[in-house]
């Protein structure tokens, strides 16, 4: 009984404090919430921090319920415009369209600390959206918001070396996303000088770094990636030697950032920053993953249906996975070791070459498509080389049967490749297309 009362008083004080927030968010969109607006806003975000995760869950479903345009005002004014498709008339049919939401959220901005704790916030929406269809709204005003503020236009882009502050190197340690850093050693040598790493900053999140790329100074293009990473090296390549820079990993920061386009914009000032440095640098590429592979390979469409193919493509595909199926016994898990993918008979790694092709040219458009693969090609890089065996990592087994993909960005041409992805058109290179 003791506990029944401490859960009823628990439940008292948790409808108090969601009360006490919903009328401080009436009064701070209020014309007399307007002269403590920044004190106001800091309780708030303090509150919604406190909150526990149904404190939290009831304040995003009082947003997306009790914060939407007026239906009859919002029709009112469109049918105003239609009318009279006059300036006055567009300024006031977007006043009154616009979720009063998205003006609390910019308030909320105005906090001491206010533009974190929106990206937090948003990072525990982003978790309950799967679960609350309902909160769909508020993410459309957020992501909205969000990619706003976070224009690439007002992040400053950072080298990060050995002498940056502790905290932000173990924040990078802690942040790879593709190829796990394994301690002070091996950050160190991806830090060494034929290593370089930049990271975007937003000046309200000065010491969080939001993205990361790390890139390799080398005389050619990379086949694999264990050399790049390789730990033990503690010699770095001399300047003379750099006439590739590639991009061999790049990791968001901030989940509540996500859908917010930083990366793109992150490669393509590297690559311009690294060549007004180091001049002789004439090729600028990826050695990158193709996460989505395997799990496609074991259970691929009609390779007919993927946009594109022709009939005599499809067919070899078909061959070809037939092919590899023989070698694997059906089971296509034991591509997963490499002992296996060492042991298959030419003809089989050949058609796992080929299926890999297929599954880059043809399934990137598609649901089931690479997402890497699609967002280096939307970026504006062409297709330019597979890469067998380049990742015998136990990720790169499991996720791509070890393949990794190098993409070629032509600083020259990148705008031009992105517009023809934008129209259906996959920049690959003839290498690539004799596979198919």
């Amino acid at each position: 009984m003791f506990d029944d009362l401490k859960s009823a008083a628990r439940r008292l004080r948790d409808d108090h404090q969601l009360r006490r927030l919903r009328d401080d968010c009436r009064r701070l969109l209020s014309e007399r919430g307007q002269g403590d607006s920044v004190a106001l806003a800091g309780e708030i975000v303090q509150r919604w921090s406190a909150l526990d995760d149904a404190g939290q869950a009831a304040f995003f479903a009082h947003l997306a319920r009790d914060h939407n345009p007026d239906p009859q005002t919002v029709l009112a004014d469109a049918q105003a415009y239609a009318a009279d498709p006059g300036p006055a008339q567009l300024a006031r049919l977007v006043r009154s369209a616009e979720p009063p939401r998205q003006e609390l959220l910019r308030r909320l901005n105005r906090a001491p600390g206010g533009t974190a704790a929106i990206v937090r916030m948003r990072r525990v929406l982003l978790a309950r959206l799967a679960k609350d269809a309902s909160l769909a709204a508020v993410e459309d005003d957020l992501l909205h918001l969000l990619s706003s503020w976070f224009n690439p236009g007002f992040l400053e882009m950072r080298r990060v070396d050995w002498n940056a502050p502790a905290r932000l190197l173990e924040q990078i340690i802690r942040h790879e996303a593709v190829h796990e850093i394994d301690g002070w050693d091996d950050l160190r040598r991806r830090l060494l000088p034929d290593r370089r790493c930049f990271a975007f900053f937003h000046p309200q999140l000065p010491d969080e770094p939001l993205i990361f790329v790390e890139v390799a100074l080398l005389p050619e293009m990379p086949v694999a990636i264990a050399p790049l990473i390789d730990k033990s090296v503690t010699a770095p390549l001399e300047p003379a030697h750099f006439k590739v820079a590639a991009f061999y990993s790049i990791s968001n920061c901030e989940p509540g950032l996500r859908g917010v386009s930083l990366g793109n914009f992150l490669i393509k000032r590297v690559a311009v920053a690294l060549q007004r440095e180091l001049p002789q640098l004439r090729t600028f590429c990826t050695l990158s993953p193709m996460p989505g592979f395997a799990a496609w390979l074991a259970k691929p469409p009609a390779f007919g249906t993927l946009p594109g193919v022709s009939a005599p493509v499809a067919d070899r595909a078909a061959q070809a996975h037939a092919a590899l199926a023989a070698a694997c016994d059906g089971d296509f898990s034991r591509l997963h070791a490499a002992a296996t993918l060492r042991a298959l008979p030419p003809a089989a790694a050949q058609s796992l070459t080929r299926l890999a092709a297929l599954y880059l040219v043809h399934a990137t458009r598609t649901p089931q498509g690479d997402p890497v693969a699609r967002f280096h090609l939307d970026n504006g890089a062409r297709l330019e080389r597979l890469n067998p065996m380049a990742d015998q990592s136990r990720r790169g087994l499991k996720q791509s049967c070890a393949m990794m993909v190098n993409y070629l960005y032509d600083l020259d041409r990148v705008e031009a490749r992105h517009e023809g992805f934008t129209r259906g058109r996959i920049a690959t290179a003839s290498v690539v297309a004799s596979l198919l």
